[in-house]
């Protein structure tokens, strides 16, 4: 009994997911807070905050162009935002933080 209900949940859910169910409103929309100053990982906790959860992907470029990788974001520092501070975003809006580690500068 327990492997049928347990596959009923499962395909509800599937099929829930193919339909839309719980997916963000097209129209709806945010403003990208400044960011500027902020931890990888803050900034990151204050979209998902903002939307509720509805974007919780972002990407993140090391501007001092050596290609680093961000693994323990509250070592990196957000210097620039894509989408810019005051823009609208949605939540099919590609976000990209520039960071530098936070024992550096940001680049001018």
């Amino acid at each position: 009994m327990k492997k049928i209900i347990t596959a009923t949940l499962l395909g509800g859910a599937i099929v829930g997911s193919l339909l839309g169910a719980g997916t963000a409103n097209a129209d709806q929309s945010w403003t990208m807070p400044n960011l500027i100053g902020k931890d990888l990982q803050g900034a990151q906790d204050t979209i998902q905050s903002l939307t509720d959860g509805e974007v919780w992907f972002s990407s993140s470029t090391d501007l001092t162009g050596k290609g680093r990788a961000q693994i323990v974001d509250r070592n990196w520092i957000v210097c620039s935002s894509t989408p810019a501070a005051g823009a609208a975003f949605t939540a099919t809006t590609a976000i990209d933080f520039g960071v530098v580690r936070d024992t550096e500068m940001c680049p001018s």
